[in-house]
This record gives C-alpha cells, structure tokens and sequence, in this order.
C-alpha cells in the first residue's frame, strides 16, 4: 500500500530516535529529500502526497545504513555549514557546528582587514571554514590548503558549488612542516587540526571512529602535535598583525595557549562555543 512522503519521514525519524541518535528529526528529513530527489521547500509542500514504491524502498535502504553507524552526511553527500551546502565524503570531516565558532572568529578577523586581506584555511578539511570566511567578506582572497589530495578533490567541488573560484584556490600543504614559498604573507591563519590523543581514537563515537578518516583525527600522544608545529613553522607566514586562529578539543585551551605565547603570539585569547566549551584559541603576531 502506498505511504505519503509524511509518514515516510514518521517512520524513519521514530526509528533514529528509538536508536539514540540526537538529530533524528533533521537526519529523517534529510534521508527522504535526498531519497525523493527534493529540497527542503519541496519537502514541506509535497509531505500529503503519496511517494513511489521506489523512493519507499531507498528511504528504508537509507535508514538501514545510518541505523547500522554510517553518518547521515557520508551517506547523502553533503552537508550544511554556516548557510553553505558543501560536498562531503569519506576523505573529510563532516562539517560540525562546533567549528562555527573557528568561521565565526576568521570572518571578524578578515573584515578587520584594511585590504588586500589574505586568509589561510590550513588543515581545511572540506574547505568549510576558508569558504565560509570567502562568501561573507567578499573583498578578502582565501587558500585551502591541505596534505590530502581526496580532501583537497572535495574543496575544488565545493570552490564551484559555492561560485567561489574567482575569490578561492586550494594547494597542498603538510601542516606539520614548514610552508612553501607561496604560502605566505597572510593577515588571517585559520586552522582545525587534527587533536585527538592517539590513544582516545578507538573510544569516539562508531560513527566517527569507523567512517571518518582517523589522519584527520589523531592529534598524537596527547593531542597537541599539530598545535605545537603550526605555531612554529608557520607564525613566519602571517603578516606583522596577522592572527592565528585554532578550533580545540574540550579541555585544550589552556594548553594551546600556552603554547600560542611561547612561540611569540600576543593577545592571546579563547572563545566558547554553544556548549559553553572554550572552542577556539587566537593570538596575533605583533612583531
């Protein structure tokens, strides 16, 4: 018997719930608009309506998939990132609100730029933070830079998907050494490394540990290797006046800032996040 579009999201947000999994309603919803082939608005108007017998069965293969531990944005193929919607896969981090915060910081610092404003998105992952920074301070230039090449495929689509090309480019950059020669001259440095201990890997969430990719993840023994190298190597790269923004783990703040001061940076601060977590270290490089 056919299902409207409706009970067809009842029933796999009931199911998420029943599971445990905190966004049921969002991941529901976002399973049947991809599985229907519609977008939000779409989603909305037609939920009286009834669905096909093949858009029935991929919800269900759907929710089979995110019931068993696969993220719900690995398994459509995007997700949403301060009003972006951005390209993910496998060879990313899926986009976290937590990491607002690090745009957030980037974007004020960027417009407090006179021009000519440069931003680096170190580490960038999907490119989430830099293409956020680029579509809301339009007059500023941004780099994604990144060492893997599937992350780095993932930021070129995502530079077009959001009509960035003329303002964004993407090169490849190992964090953890000092920059090329074209890496340089920056007013803004904004970087979300990898900071898990290494031992901490196999205690995450199974959506995380079994699908996101763990170099992305492993900060080494104690979480704090590429907060320690970037500092070092790459303060040189900024501007006199350019500020080095890190996101963090819970608990990490004191410890980056330690080390922000020891290798020269000023103005150190911390910001929180919506969970009251100190999220993102800053300093500034004043001479």
């Amino acid at each position: 018997m056919a299902t409207t579009y409706n009970n067809l999201y009842l029933d796999a947000r009931r199911q998420l719930k029943a599971a445990g999994i905190p966004a049921a309603q969002l991941e529901a919803r976002e399973i049947v608009c991809y599985a229907a082939g519609k977008d939000r608005e779409q989603f909305f108007r037609d939920l009286p309506l009834y669905a096909s017998d093949t858009v029935e069965q991929q919800v269900k293969e759907l929710t089979r998939r995110r019931l068993e531990g696969e993220p719900v944005a690995y398994i459509i193929g995007e997700w949403e990132f301060y009003g972006l919607t951005l390209d993910v896969s496998r060879d990313v981090l899926i986009p976290r609100m937590d990491t607002e915060v690090l745009a957030e910081q980037a974007i004020l610092a960027a417009r407090g730029v006179k021009e000519n404003c440069r931003v680096l998105d170190l580490c960038t992952g999907s490119g989430c933070v830099g293409l956020a920074v680029a579509a809301n301070v339009p007059e500023c230039r941004v780099v994604l830079a990144d060492i893997s090449e599937g992350a780095l495929r993932i930021c070129r689509q995502n530079i077009r998907r959001c009509g960035l090309s003329a303002q964004v480019i993407s090169v490849a950059a190992d964090a953890m050494l000092p920059p090329m020669p074209n890496l340089w001259d920056f007013d803004v440095i904004a970087c979300n490394p990898p900071y898990i201990p290494s031992a901490d890997i196999l205690t995450l969430d199974p959506s995380v540990k079994n699908y996101e990719p763990h170099e992305a993840l492993d900060g080494g023994d104690d979480g704090l290797d590429f907060y320690r190298a970037v500092c070092s190597k790459w303060k040189g790269a900024l501007r006199l006046g350019g500020k080095l923004l890190f996101e963090v783990g819970m608990g990490q703040a004191p410890e980056v800032e330690k080390i922000m001061a020891q290798n020269g940076f000023e103005d150190v601060k911390s910001f929180q996040d919506t969970q009251g977590i100190w999220r993102v270290v800053m300093g500034t490089i004043n001479e």
